[in-house]
């Protein structure tokens, strides 16, 4: 759960190969972020677990490259709105 949103949060790089671009393109969506953060929610993961890592990643100094990057903060809240949301259906 942690390196899925890493890696959808964080840019692709300026150097990367054709490839790396294509795949980026093609997984690198909220939709596939999604389906993986229920996956992991399905098999054990809390929304409190996700959403304490969305906080990290927003306050913890070890992500400080990402904090500086507005359209990172703007993916990470997209995520939390995401499990917020999917919790409140779960709730029902």
């Amino acid at each position: 759960m942690q390196k899925t949103i890493v890696k959808f949060v964080t840019e692709l790089s300026e150097n990367a190969s054709s490839w790396q671009r294509k795949q980026y393109k093609k997984y690198n969506n909220i939709a596939n972020v999604c389906r993986n953060i229920d996956y992991d929610i399905k098999h054990g993961v809390t929304n409190e677990e996700v959403l304490s890592f969305v906080d990290k990643v927003r306050n913890d100094s070890t992500y400080s490259d990402l904090q500086d990057n507005i359209v990172s903060m703007e993916r990470l809240d997209e995520i939390k709105r995401y499990v917020l949301g999917s919790r409140n259906r779960r709730n029902r």
